[in-house]
Protein backbone atom coordinates (compact mmCIF):
# COMPACT_ATOMS: atom_id res chain seq x y z
CA UNK A 1 0.00 0.00 0.00
CA UNK A 2 1.06 3.91 -0.64
CA UNK A 3 2.56 6.05 2.49
CA UNK A 4 2.14 9.50 3.16
CA UNK A 5 4.68 10.41 0.97
CA UNK A 6 5.61 9.24 -2.80
CA UNK A 7 7.39 5.68 -2.15
CA UNK A 8 5.07 2.20 -2.37
CA UNK A 9 4.68 0.16 1.71
CA UNK A 10 3.99 -3.41 1.06
CA UNK A 11 4.28 -5.16 4.61
CA UNK A 12 5.88 -2.20 6.46
CA UNK A 13 8.74 -2.43 3.71
CA UNK A 14 9.70 0.38 1.72
CA UNK A 15 9.88 0.01 -2.33
CA UNK A 16 12.88 2.03 -3.52
CA UNK A 17 12.10 3.83 -6.79
CA UNK A 18 8.98 2.42 -6.47
CA UNK A 19 5.85 4.67 -6.35
CA UNK A 20 1.71 4.41 -6.92
CA UNK A 21 2.47 5.99 -10.58
CA UNK A 22 5.17 3.77 -11.85
CA UNK A 23 2.93 0.69 -10.80
CA UNK A 24 -0.11 2.12 -12.86
CA UNK A 25 2.05 2.54 -15.46
CA UNK A 26 3.95 -0.95 -15.02
CA UNK A 27 0.93 -2.81 -14.83
CA UNK A 28 -0.21 -0.66 -17.92
CA UNK A 29 2.82 -1.86 -19.56
CA UNK A 30 2.00 -5.45 -19.36
CA UNK A 31 -1.44 -5.57 -20.27
CA UNK A 32 -0.29 -3.56 -23.49
CA UNK A 33 2.07 -6.17 -24.28
CA UNK A 34 -0.17 -9.15 -23.51
CA UNK A 35 -2.93 -7.38 -25.85
CA UNK A 36 -0.19 -6.56 -28.60
CA UNK A 37 1.32 -9.74 -28.74
CA UNK A 38 -1.69 -11.48 -28.90
CA UNK A 39 -2.88 -9.06 -31.70
CA UNK A 40 0.11 -9.68 -33.80
CA UNK A 41 -0.29 -13.64 -33.52
CA UNK A 42 -3.83 -12.59 -34.87
CA UNK A 43 -2.33 -10.64 -37.66
CA UNK A 44 0.35 -13.01 -38.18
CA UNK A 45 -2.35 -16.06 -38.45
CA UNK A 46 -4.39 -13.94 -41.04
CA UNK A 47 -1.50 -13.21 -42.69
CA UNK A 48 -0.26 -16.59 -42.92
CA UNK A 49 -4.27 -17.71 -44.54
CA UNK A 50 -3.79 -15.33 -46.98
CA UNK A 51 -0.25 -15.80 -48.19
CA UNK A 52 -1.42 -19.71 -48.40
CA UNK A 53 -3.97 -18.45 -51.02
CA UNK A 54 -1.50 -16.28 -52.87
CA UNK A 55 0.34 -18.03 -55.56
CA UNK A 56 3.28 -15.39 -55.37
CA UNK A 57 5.63 -16.51 -52.46
CA UNK A 58 7.41 -12.82 -52.49
CA UNK A 59 4.19 -11.58 -51.97
CA UNK A 60 3.48 -13.49 -49.23
CA UNK A 61 6.70 -13.32 -47.63
CA UNK A 62 6.81 -9.19 -48.09
CA UNK A 63 2.92 -9.54 -46.32
CA UNK A 64 4.79 -11.14 -43.04
CA UNK A 65 7.79 -8.75 -43.07
CA UNK A 66 5.15 -5.69 -43.29
CA UNK A 67 2.63 -7.37 -40.24
CA UNK A 68 6.50 -7.92 -38.02
CA UNK A 69 7.34 -4.01 -38.24
CA UNK A 70 3.94 -2.88 -37.87
CA UNK A 71 3.78 -4.94 -34.55
CA UNK A 72 7.41 -3.70 -33.60
CA UNK A 73 6.85 -0.09 -34.13
CA UNK A 74 3.20 -0.33 -32.95
CA UNK A 75 4.84 -1.79 -29.55
CA UNK A 76 7.29 0.24 -29.24
CA UNK A 77 5.47 3.43 -29.54
CA UNK A 78 3.04 2.25 -27.38
CA UNK A 79 5.20 1.27 -24.44
CA UNK A 80 7.37 4.98 -24.81
CA UNK A 81 3.70 6.86 -24.57
CA UNK A 82 2.76 5.49 -21.30
CA UNK A 83 6.49 5.82 -19.83
CA UNK A 84 7.02 9.04 -21.12
CA UNK A 85 4.45 11.94 -21.31
CA UNK A 86 6.86 14.62 -21.47
CA UNK A 87 8.85 15.00 -24.64
CA UNK A 88 12.20 16.58 -22.61
CA UNK A 89 12.28 13.24 -20.57
CA UNK A 90 11.85 11.29 -23.54
CA UNK A 91 14.54 12.63 -25.23
CA UNK A 92 17.14 12.55 -22.54
CA UNK A 93 15.48 8.58 -21.61
CA UNK A 94 16.43 7.63 -25.34
CA UNK A 95 19.83 9.51 -25.13
CA UNK A 96 20.96 7.54 -22.55
CA UNK A 97 19.13 4.49 -23.77
CA UNK A 98 20.78 4.20 -26.87
CA UNK A 99 24.01 4.99 -25.41
CA UNK A 100 23.90 1.90 -23.61
CA UNK A 101 21.99 -0.51 -25.77
CA UNK A 102 24.98 0.68 -28.51
CA UNK A 103 27.54 -0.39 -26.38
CA UNK A 104 26.30 -3.51 -24.68
CA UNK A 105 24.36 -4.76 -27.85
CA UNK A 106 26.54 -3.57 -30.82
CA UNK A 107 25.88 -7.40 -33.01
CA UNK A 108 22.49 -6.97 -32.38
CA UNK A 109 21.97 -3.83 -33.37
CA UNK A 110 24.28 -4.22 -36.48
CA UNK A 111 21.93 -7.37 -36.92
CA UNK A 112 18.82 -5.11 -37.22
CA UNK A 113 20.56 -2.71 -39.17
CA UNK A 114 20.95 -5.02 -41.52
CA UNK A 115 17.50 -6.17 -41.52
CA UNK A 116 16.48 -2.66 -42.75
CA UNK A 117 19.20 -2.51 -45.18
CA UNK A 118 17.81 -5.83 -47.45
CA UNK A 119 14.04 -5.00 -47.16
CA UNK A 120 15.20 -1.14 -47.88
CA UNK A 121 17.39 -2.59 -50.70
CA UNK A 122 15.58 -5.54 -51.67
CA UNK A 123 18.61 -7.59 -51.56
CA UNK A 124 17.09 -10.81 -51.48
CA UNK A 125 13.38 -12.07 -51.48
CA UNK A 126 11.93 -15.53 -49.79
CA UNK A 127 13.04 -18.22 -52.20
CA UNK A 128 16.07 -16.02 -53.87
CA UNK A 129 19.31 -18.05 -54.31
CA UNK A 130 22.04 -16.37 -52.49
CA UNK A 131 25.48 -16.93 -51.26
CA UNK A 132 25.37 -14.92 -47.34
CA UNK A 133 27.88 -15.23 -44.99
CA UNK A 134 29.77 -18.06 -47.01
CA UNK A 135 26.70 -19.75 -47.00
CA UNK A 136 25.07 -21.28 -50.23
CA UNK A 137 21.16 -21.73 -50.51
CA UNK A 138 18.00 -20.36 -50.72
CA UNK A 139 16.19 -18.46 -48.33
CA UNK A 140 13.94 -19.53 -46.20
CA UNK A 141 12.77 -17.08 -43.73
CA UNK A 142 13.92 -13.95 -42.84
CA UNK A 143 13.37 -12.11 -39.43
CA UNK A 144 15.00 -8.85 -37.64
CA UNK A 145 17.87 -10.50 -36.60
CA UNK A 146 18.66 -13.73 -38.87
CA UNK A 147 18.22 -15.03 -42.46
CA UNK A 148 17.37 -18.97 -42.40
CA UNK A 149 19.32 -20.63 -45.68
CA UNK A 150 18.77 -24.19 -46.99
CA UNK A 151 22.16 -24.78 -47.91
CA UNK A 152 23.26 -26.37 -51.08
CA UNK A 153 26.76 -27.46 -52.28
CA UNK A 154 29.02 -26.50 -54.89
CA UNK A 155 31.84 -27.98 -56.61
CA UNK A 156 35.22 -28.41 -54.70
CA UNK A 157 37.45 -25.93 -57.34
CA UNK A 158 34.60 -23.26 -56.74
CA UNK A 159 34.63 -23.56 -52.92
CA UNK A 160 38.47 -23.82 -52.27
CA UNK A 161 38.94 -21.03 -54.35
CA UNK A 162 36.59 -18.90 -52.12
CA UNK A 163 36.26 -19.87 -48.65
CA UNK A 164 38.96 -22.87 -48.70
CA UNK A 165 38.26 -26.28 -48.12
CA UNK A 166 34.60 -27.26 -48.59
CA UNK A 167 32.86 -28.64 -45.31
CA UNK A 168 29.82 -29.91 -47.51
CA UNK A 169 29.73 -33.63 -48.68
CA UNK A 170 27.43 -32.65 -51.97
CA UNK A 171 29.74 -31.63 -54.70
CA UNK A 172 26.70 -30.17 -57.05
CA UNK A 173 24.30 -27.23 -56.40
CA UNK A 174 21.92 -29.11 -54.57
CA UNK A 175 20.38 -29.26 -51.49
CA UNK A 176 22.46 -31.05 -48.57
CA UNK A 177 19.41 -30.60 -46.19
CA UNK A 178 20.68 -28.58 -43.15
CA UNK A 179 19.20 -25.59 -42.44
CA UNK A 180 21.49 -22.53 -41.52
CA UNK A 181 20.83 -19.54 -39.78
CA UNK A 182 23.24 -16.31 -41.03
CA UNK A 183 23.29 -13.05 -38.90
CA UNK A 184 21.72 -10.16 -41.05
CA UNK A 185 25.02 -8.09 -40.10
CA UNK A 186 27.03 -9.84 -42.48
CA UNK A 187 25.47 -7.65 -45.44
CA UNK A 188 27.62 -4.59 -44.26
CA UNK A 189 30.81 -7.14 -43.81
CA UNK A 190 31.01 -9.08 -46.93
CA UNK A 191 29.04 -8.85 -50.69
CA UNK A 192 25.82 -10.78 -50.90
CA UNK A 193 25.53 -12.78 -54.03
CA UNK A 194 21.55 -13.43 -55.68
CA UNK A 195 21.18 -15.92 -58.27
CA UNK A 196 17.44 -14.58 -58.86
CA UNK A 197 16.75 -11.35 -57.65
CA UNK A 198 16.81 -9.44 -61.24
CA UNK A 199 17.72 -12.44 -63.42
CA UNK A 200 16.59 -16.03 -62.79
CA UNK A 201 18.97 -17.45 -65.21
CA UNK A 202 22.65 -18.24 -64.91
CA UNK A 203 25.30 -18.58 -67.97
CA UNK A 204 26.75 -21.98 -67.56
CA UNK A 205 29.57 -23.42 -69.38
CA UNK A 206 30.45 -27.64 -70.87
CA UNK A 207 33.89 -28.73 -71.17
CA UNK A 208 34.94 -31.59 -73.08
CA UNK A 209 38.26 -32.20 -74.06
CA UNK A 210 38.79 -34.15 -77.65
CA UNK A 211 42.20 -35.52 -78.86
CA UNK A 212 43.73 -33.54 -81.47
CA UNK A 213 42.99 -35.15 -85.10
CA UNK A 214 39.09 -35.90 -84.17
CA UNK A 215 36.29 -34.15 -85.75
CA UNK A 216 36.29 -31.42 -84.38
CA UNK A 217 33.37 -29.46 -86.41
CA UNK A 218 31.20 -32.61 -85.62
CA UNK A 219 32.03 -32.28 -81.68
CA UNK A 220 30.94 -28.92 -81.82
CA UNK A 221 27.61 -29.64 -83.81
CA UNK A 222 26.93 -32.59 -81.06
CA UNK A 223 27.58 -29.86 -78.06
CA UNK A 224 25.14 -27.20 -79.65
CA UNK A 225 22.62 -29.66 -80.69
CA UNK A 226 22.45 -31.02 -76.94
CA UNK A 227 22.16 -27.40 -75.98
CA UNK A 228 19.37 -26.47 -78.08
CA UNK A 229 17.62 -29.31 -77.77
CA UNK A 230 17.39 -28.78 -73.55
CA UNK A 231 17.45 -24.84 -73.39
CA UNK A 232 16.20 -23.20 -76.13
CA UNK A 233 12.69 -22.16 -74.43
CA UNK A 234 14.54 -20.96 -71.37
CA UNK A 235 16.88 -18.66 -73.67
CA UNK A 236 14.10 -17.55 -75.12
CA UNK A 237 12.86 -16.42 -72.08
CA UNK A 238 16.53 -15.49 -70.88
CA UNK A 239 17.03 -12.91 -73.88
CA UNK A 240 13.87 -10.88 -72.74
CA UNK A 241 14.72 -10.76 -69.09
CA UNK A 242 18.63 -9.74 -70.47
CA UNK A 243 17.23 -6.99 -72.38
CA UNK A 244 15.37 -5.66 -69.77
CA UNK A 245 18.24 -5.65 -67.19
CA UNK A 246 20.57 -4.46 -70.29
CA UNK A 247 18.35 -1.08 -70.15
CA UNK A 248 17.08 -0.82 -67.11
CA UNK A 249 21.44 -0.79 -66.05
CA UNK A 250 22.76 0.08 -69.24
CA UNK A 251 24.63 -2.83 -69.59
CA UNK A 252 26.78 -4.73 -72.83
CA UNK A 253 24.95 -7.40 -74.80
CA UNK A 254 26.06 -10.42 -72.96
CA UNK A 255 24.81 -12.34 -75.44
CA UNK A 256 22.35 -15.15 -74.50
CA UNK A 257 22.54 -17.43 -77.20
CA UNK A 258 24.89 -20.51 -77.19
CA UNK A 259 28.75 -20.66 -77.91
CA UNK A 260 31.50 -22.83 -78.90
CA UNK A 261 34.94 -21.99 -77.73
CA UNK A 262 38.26 -23.42 -78.20
CA UNK A 263 41.66 -23.62 -75.74
CA UNK A 264 44.16 -25.55 -77.02
CA UNK A 265 46.09 -27.43 -74.49
CA UNK A 266 49.41 -29.80 -74.55
CA UNK A 267 47.31 -32.31 -74.23
CA UNK A 268 44.39 -32.29 -75.76
CA UNK A 269 41.72 -29.48 -77.67
CA UNK A 270 39.05 -28.37 -74.71
CA UNK A 271 36.01 -27.69 -76.60
CA UNK A 272 33.37 -25.50 -74.42
CA UNK A 273 29.93 -24.76 -75.01
CA UNK A 274 28.50 -21.40 -73.26
CA UNK A 275 24.78 -21.58 -72.76
CA UNK A 276 21.37 -19.99 -70.10
CA UNK A 277 19.89 -22.19 -67.65
CA UNK A 278 17.26 -21.34 -64.96
CA UNK A 279 19.25 -21.31 -61.48
CA UNK A 280 17.48 -24.62 -60.67
CA UNK A 281 17.91 -27.71 -61.77
CA UNK A 282 21.54 -27.46 -63.38
CA UNK A 283 22.88 -30.67 -62.49
CA UNK A 284 19.73 -32.67 -63.82
CA UNK A 285 20.14 -30.56 -67.05
CA UNK A 286 23.41 -31.15 -67.70
CA UNK A 287 23.74 -34.69 -66.63
CA UNK A 288 20.67 -34.98 -68.77
CA UNK A 289 23.13 -33.40 -71.72
CA UNK A 290 26.12 -35.24 -70.78
CA UNK A 291 24.76 -38.36 -71.82
CA UNK A 292 23.33 -37.45 -74.82
CA UNK A 293 26.24 -36.12 -75.75
CA UNK A 294 29.21 -39.45 -74.84
CA UNK A 295 26.12 -41.65 -77.07
CA UNK A 296 26.34 -39.47 -80.05
CA UNK A 297 30.15 -39.52 -79.56
CA UNK A 298 30.90 -43.24 -79.62
CA UNK A 299 28.43 -43.01 -82.84
CA UNK A 300 30.36 -40.77 -84.43
CA UNK A 301 33.96 -42.42 -83.22
CA UNK A 302 34.87 -38.66 -81.45
CA UNK A 303 37.23 -39.94 -78.42
CA UNK A 304 37.53 -38.09 -75.53
CA UNK A 305 41.11 -37.41 -74.15
CA UNK A 306 41.83 -38.40 -70.66
CA UNK A 307 45.87 -38.00 -69.00
CA UNK A 308 45.68 -41.74 -68.67
CA UNK A 309 48.44 -43.18 -69.90
CA UNK A 310 48.01 -45.92 -73.20
CA UNK A 311 50.27 -49.02 -74.09
CA UNK A 312 50.18 -49.17 -78.03
CA UNK A 313 53.02 -51.75 -78.44
CA UNK A 314 56.54 -53.01 -77.08
CA UNK A 315 59.51 -53.12 -79.51
CA UNK A 316 60.74 -56.36 -80.46
CA UNK A 317 63.90 -57.53 -78.47
CA UNK A 318 66.30 -60.17 -80.16
CA UNK A 319 69.09 -61.94 -78.77
CA UNK A 320 72.29 -63.15 -80.52
CA UNK A 321 75.27 -64.83 -79.11
CA UNK A 322 78.21 -64.05 -80.50
CA UNK A 323 81.12 -67.04 -81.66
CA UNK A 324 83.13 -68.05 -78.22
CA UNK A 325 80.85 -66.26 -76.02
CA UNK A 326 78.99 -69.25 -74.96
CA UNK A 327 77.85 -70.46 -71.42
CA UNK A 328 81.16 -72.90 -71.30
CA UNK A 329 83.22 -70.07 -72.31
CA UNK A 330 85.95 -68.70 -70.34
Amino acid sequence: MAGSGTALHVFGVTLIGVTPENGRRLLLTLAFVAVVVLLGRGLRWVAGRVGHHVRDKRTAFWLRQGVHVAVAAFLLLGVLSIWFDDPARLATALGLVTAGLAFALQQVITAVAGYVVILQGGTFNLGDRIVMGGVRGDVLALSFMQTTILEMGEPASVTSASTGPSSTWVHSRQYTGRVVTVSNAKVFDEPIYNYTREFPYIWEEMTVPIRYGADRQRAEEILLESVHKHVDRVTDLGAEDAAELQRRYDLPNAGVEPRIYLRLTNSWLEVTVRFLTRTHGVRELKSAMSREILDRFEEGGIGIATTAYELVGAPVLSVRAEPGRGPSAR
